[in-house]
């Protein structure tokens, strides 16, 4: 093979790859093993997991998944399922991801959803360059409240294009200031905003909305906000507030953390704007015998449309777990959502007010938040977290790993899972450092 394609070594193939990315050991592998061997060998590799209680969130969080789940995605016609090229033959897959687009579409606000995206990160991304096609020539402001590890992703996703990207900072309470961002937003192709924002502040999504928009011309720049789904069941969702766009992770409805991934993002937005959506979108129509069908309405990616006129390079969607998504969401229901968000507030408001009576820490933003909250700990925020991590318990996120300016600060997070001994149990060991 090496010979036919004109090299001497299977190395001579990664010559494009910097050599410092390259490994230099090759990976010491046993002889076979037969199949009771390999079980032995795994089943002990598992035993080496040590189950952690969660306080950290970020982006990614611990939530309760109903049983019902997990069982209806093992069932073969879904775990096996690959993304319908043909979909017109794959009704029960293009059914459910109608089903999907419909929940999101009632918990946005929105009119209409694609048949998800890759993650919450690349969907704010994809917002942006959505907001570029609708309002050319102008930036892309961004809140310092959206997650840095978004901005990150979409800082990636506008490199090479031109586009300037201007971020407003949070003022002393951890949430965005209308006035600041009105200025910034004037001339601008696009905003983006989250809620609750990356402190797990609840920002004033309307007013936000609202000064980013300034009088609301037909030359007015595009809101994107990234949206926590579960807050969603108790909070103003972005379309009752007037955003353009809505996207998010929806790791929380019914999909295990998976240490970091994978995600499965949502985006939806108003109808006006939905040939500039990226992916695909399912729409539900009548064969010419009338009965009842779905099909891929709208399919605007480089391998269904010319590349020019194409809206995104996404070349699949997250079928499995935006199903997971609509198994979750069909099983709680809206006041079942909105019992979950509910219960996330009243662990995390139980966790702040008893750090916030330890000797030495404080909480530095006063004001209304979801399941998060920052802290400023005693002592260094990565000791804490080695301290907790010997005892089973996995602490705050460490937001100097972030930004350098954030250093000494954490972000604690409860959701419904974290009983009150938990809660209790972690403030003891928090104690220790005052």
């Amino acid at each position: 093979m090496l010979a036919a394609i004109g090299v001497e070594r299977l190395d001579d193939l990664l010559t494009d790859v910097p050599a410092s990315l390259r490994a230099t050991a090759r990976p010491e592998l046993p002889d076979g093993l037969d199949e009771d061997a390999v079980w032995r060998r795994l089943t002990g590799l598992a035993a080496r997991n040590a189950p952690m209680v969660c306080f950290r969130g970020a982006g990614s969080y611990d939530h309760h998944i109903p049983a019902v789940v997990p069982q209806l995605l093992a069932r073969s016609e879904f775990l096996t399922g690959y993304t319908p090229y043909q979909a017109e033959l794959s009704q029960g897959m293009l059914a459910t991801i109608y089903e999907y687009q419909s929940h999101v579409q009632r918990i946005t606000g929105l009119k209409v959803a694609c048949a998800s995206m890759y993650d919450g990160a690349s969907a704010l991304a994809e917002a942006a360059l959505m907001a570029l096609r609708l309002r050319p020539g102008g930036r892309i402001v961004v809140a310092d409240g959206v997650s840095p590890r978004y901005r990150q992703v979409a800082r990636t996703y506008l490199s090479g294009l031109g586009v300037e990207m201007v971020r407003v900072p949070v003022g002393e309470d951890g949430a965005t200031d209308p006035e600041v961002l009105a200025d910034k937003a004037r001339g601008a192709s696009g905003v983006l905003l989250q809620n609750p924002n990356f402190f797990g502040r609840i920002e004033d999504l309307a007013a936000l909305v609202a000064a980013a928009k300034g009088d609301g011309g037909p030359d007015a720049p595009v809101v994107a906000v990234a949206a926590n789904p579960i807050a969603l069941g108790v909070l103003l969702s972005p379309g009752e507030a007037g955003a353009d766009i809505a996207v998010g992770e929806g790791q929380p409805l019914g999909v295990p953390m998976g240490f970091g991934g994978p995600g499965v993002g949502f985006l939806a937005t108003r109808m006006a704007h939905v040939r500039q959506m990226p992916g695909r979108l399912v729409g539900r129509t009548v064969d010419g015998r009338g009965n009842e069908g779905f099909c891929l309405a709208f399919q605007t990616r480089e391998q269904h449309i010319r590349r020019q006129k194409a809206t995104s390079n996404i070349c699949s969607n997250q079928a499995l777990l935006a199903l997971a998504n609509t198994i979750y969401l069909s099983a709680l229901g809206p006041t079942g959502l909105a019992r979950v968000a509910a219960l996330c507030h009243e662990r995390a408001a139980l966790l702040a007010e008893k750090v916030g009576r330890l000797t030495g820490w404080s909480l530095p933003y006063p004001g209304p938040f979801f399941h998060e909250f920052v802290a400023v700990p005693p002592v260094d925020p990565a000791t804490v977290n080695r301290a907790l991590r010997a005892e089973g318990i996995l602490g705050g996120a460490d937001l100097g790993r972030y930004e350098a300016g954030w250093s000494g600060r954490m972000l604690l997070c409860a959701t419904e899972r974290r009983t009150a001994e938990e809660i209790e149990r972690l403030c003891g060991l928090l104690e220790k450092f005052g």
